[in-house]
């Protein structure tokens, strides 16, 4: 346990990832525009299958809609009172065809983990709310987002400053890893 302290403190990345939280309450402080700018060049910066990048992302930072996203999906309430969201959608135009096309969930999946690591790297509070694959919830923020049927809303994160932070969660479980083979739990 000693040896993983002493890498959060010699190494900011894996510091940042080891005591990210999900945050649910905020302040009414906006979020700056260079943070917005931050935050959606990280998640950008993603790792694609095949490099085909079938994301597209809707800033979101007008109350009125802010308000809209919490009315329309329940687990993303607190939207009503942060300044900021980002919806994270796949972009199946840009998706592999055949077998491969259902890549696209894992490389917006990256790109909503990166958004989250970047907010917290930057100081703010962030909380990843499910739409897919629940039908209600994409068709909703479908309306909602007015997206076209290749746009498939993915996820809403929502962001801002935190009005309290979660305690950090220890998630390490050695019963969770196997080592070569499906439950061989010893590292030789």
């Amino acid at each position: 346990m000693v040896h993983i302290y002493v890498v959060m403190k010699s190494n900011a990345a894996i510091g940042n990832i080891l005591t990210r939280v999900s945050v649910r309450s905020f302040t009414d402080q906006p979020v700056v525009s260079d943070d917005i700018e931050t935050i959606l060049r990280a998640g950008l910066a993603a790792s694609s299958a095949r490099n085909m990048q079938p994301w597209h992302l809707i800033v979101i930072t007008r109350r009125e809609t802010l308000n809209a996203i919490a009315d329309a999906t329940p687990n993303a309430h607190m939207a009503k009172q942060a300044p900021l969201a980002i919806v994270v959608c796949g972009d199946l135009s840009k998706a592999a065809s055949g077998w491969e096309q259902d890549f696209w969930i894992q490389d917006v999946s990256a790109v909503t983990e990166n958004i989250l690591l970047a907010a917290h790297a930057l100081g703010l509070g962030a909380v990843w709310t499910g739409t897919y694959p629940s039908k209600e919830r994409c068709n909703e923020m479908a309306m909602l987002m007015r997206t076209p049927a290749h746009i498939i809303p993915f996820a809403t994160i929502v962001i801002g400053h935190a009005q309290s932070s979660p305690e950090v969660k220890d998630k390490w479980c050695a019963a969770a890893i196997s080592y070569e083979t499906f439950g061989n739990f010893s590292r030789q």
